[in-house]
């Protein structure tokens, strides 16, 4: 015992719930309430302007009310009905890696001259609401604008609805594991598109008591309020949202389009200076890298503000199914040792795929992970320690060196990025190491971990546990034996920039960077400020 009084939030749960709501795999699907249900998806992620939405919806009532809204800086109606007819569809067990496979139940136009952005579908019946996100995208680039690109591989990979997602699932033999191909053609899980503003992040918001077994109380929260165990990990309530909303509200013009059009629309990037992406970005393929880098050398500017660029993934079906067999790949993902290994759906540092992330963003997620929740540093920095303080980032902001950006709004978690640097007569450097570009510039270094490591606390009392850790020891040590842990288990978290071609990139990597935004802390806006104000000028200006 110490002594101490629990200062976790308490949601009403027995402490059987809440390992539970940890360790159980809850999720989505048709009939799962009692009551009335209604759900809702659409047939693609992103529209132009005069384009026609087809939406699905499965209802308890004949009649659902629509309405779909702009989801910016204002809350901007497009479209609403209360009378749209509607049916209970009976849903396939493997939904969610086949899609649901529902009958069409209307559809709605994007007007010619609708703004770019993310719009928000609900549908509604008595008792019940379903809300889904659409992206209006730009028909072209504008000088003066920005590009977020929507991290809708992270929505993919996390959404729980029907019951599989990358992380957990109900396939394979004993219907347990997770699916390494899920499809997009179902409902968001509850929380990815909105959320009620006393929704936890992922961080700690506080201090463990000392030799006290983890908590999650976002998972805790999930489990009380009937949200998705993953509504914190992914999505545009948690993320993306954040951030468009800010720019907008500091009168920064912002376009959004998906990483799906990266790849099927590459030349929307063309007339834009500055892309942005945010929060947690960790699913990307081959082809969506391809779009960044071709952006940066013919000079273009990339301002990242997120983390955890981890797996590389692919899409079929015209991107309607996403592929990642992440851990399982080198067993299981039929491009492994072939012609076309390098496109197989594992870590972008694994020697098979040889296109370590530094390559297009500056930093790695191997070199990088957890801080700030369960047993990985839960007591550790919350904002970035700062070791050059006079670069242009920087500037206004009155940042010393070895002060802590962000640390008031804890954007330093849940998940960073970072390098295998040397530490120089006080100052960080990258070695070079693992596709680090020539000529980054580290400007702020924490340290993170791979592993829940307390020798105080039980392994089945842990989320996290070593498994990560033991992945990248096999990924790139080549065993997961106690030496090669010792070799990876230990990571950071950076703010690095870089020029490649005629193009520059800023990443702060840490997933949480928008929670600054969010809490309206004032350094962390001026260096977002800085950032996006120097990208946005034309070519050539500094």
């Amino acid at each position: 015992m110490t002594g101490l009084a629990d200062p976790y939030p308490d949601f009403g749960l027995t402490a059987a719930e809440r390992r539970e709501a940890v360790q159980g795999h809850r999720y989505e699907y048709p009939g799962m309430d009692a009551g009335p249900e209604v759900w809702l998806y659409s047939d693609r992620l992103s529209y132009a302007p005069g384009d026609v939405v087809t939406l699905f919806v499965s209802s308890t009532a004949p009649l659902v009310s629509l309405e779909v809204m702009r989801d910016g800086a204002a809350q901007t109606p497009l479209f609403e009905t209360s009378g749209i007819a509607a049916r209970w569809q009976d849903t396939p067990e493997d939904c969610s890696v086949e899609g649901c496979g529902w009958q069409a139940t209307t559809e709605i136009r994007i007007p010619a001259g609708a703004l770019s952005g993310g719009y928000r579908a609900t549908a509604r019946i008595d008792g019940a609401v379903c809300d889904h996100l659409i992206v209006v995208r730009p028909t072209a680039g504008a000088t003066g604008r920005l590009l977020q690109i929507a991290a809708t591989g992270t929505w993919t990979a996390y959404n729980t609805w029907g019951g599989s997602n990358h992380y957990q699932g109900i396939t394979g033999p004993n219907g347990d594991l997770y699916a390494p191909v899920v499809s997009l053609q179902r409902p968001f899980g509850r929380g990815f598109v909105t959320l009620p503003r006393e929704a936890p992040r992922v961080p700690l918001e506080v201090t463990p008591p000392p030799a006290s077994a983890p908590r999650y109380p976002h998972m805790e929260w999930a489990f009380a309020a009937g949200y998705s165990k993953k509504y914190a990990s992914a999505g545009w309530a948690s993320y993306d949202r954040h951030f468009f909303r800010w720019a907008e509200n500091h009168g920064y013009a912002v376009d959004l389009a998906t990483q799906h059009d990266l790849q099927f629309r590459p030349e929307l990037l063309e007339g834009y200076a500055c892309l942005v992406c945010v929060g947690h970005d960790e699913y990307w393929t081959w082809e969506m890298r391809d779009a960044v880098d071709a952006f940066v050398e013919r000079g273009g500017r990339v301002a990242r503000f997120a983390g955890n660029f981890m797996w590389q993934t692919r899409l079929e079906d015209e991107g309607r199914r996403q592929v990642c067999y992440k851990y399982r790949a080198r067993e299981e993902d039929p491009l492994y040792g072939t012609a076309q290994g390098h496109l197989t759906t594992t870590s972008w540092e694994a020697p098979e795929v040889g296109r370590p992330g530094a390559e297009t963003f500056g930093l790695n997620a191997t070199r990088g992970l957890y801080v700030g929740w369960g047993g990985c540093a839960p007591r550790g920095q919350r904002g970035f320690p700062i070791y050059r303080p006079a670069h242009w980032a920087f500037a206004g902001t009155g940042l010393y060196y070895g002060d802590l950006l962000g640390a008031d709004s804890h954007v330093f978690g849940y998940e960073v990025d970072g390098l295998d640097h040397v530490i120089r007569n006080g100052l960080p450097e990258a070695t070079g190491a693992e596709g680090a570009p020539d000529g980054v510039e580290i400007l702020a270094l924490g340290v993170s971990s791979l592993i829940e490591e307390n020798t105080d606390v039980p392994v089945e009392d842990q989320f996290l546990t070593d498994a990560d850790a033991r992945f990248v020891a096999r990924t790139l040590v080549g065993d997961d034996g106690p030496a090669a842990l010792e070799q990876v288990k230990r990571g950071c978290g950076m703010i690095v920039t870089f020029a490649r071609g005629q193009g520059e990139v800023f990443h702060a990597g840490s997933c949480e960077w928008v929670a600054g935004l969010l809490r309206r802390d004032p350094q962390v806006e001026r260096v977002t400020r800085n950032v996006l104000d120097r990208y946005l000028r034309p070519t050539g200006e500094k």
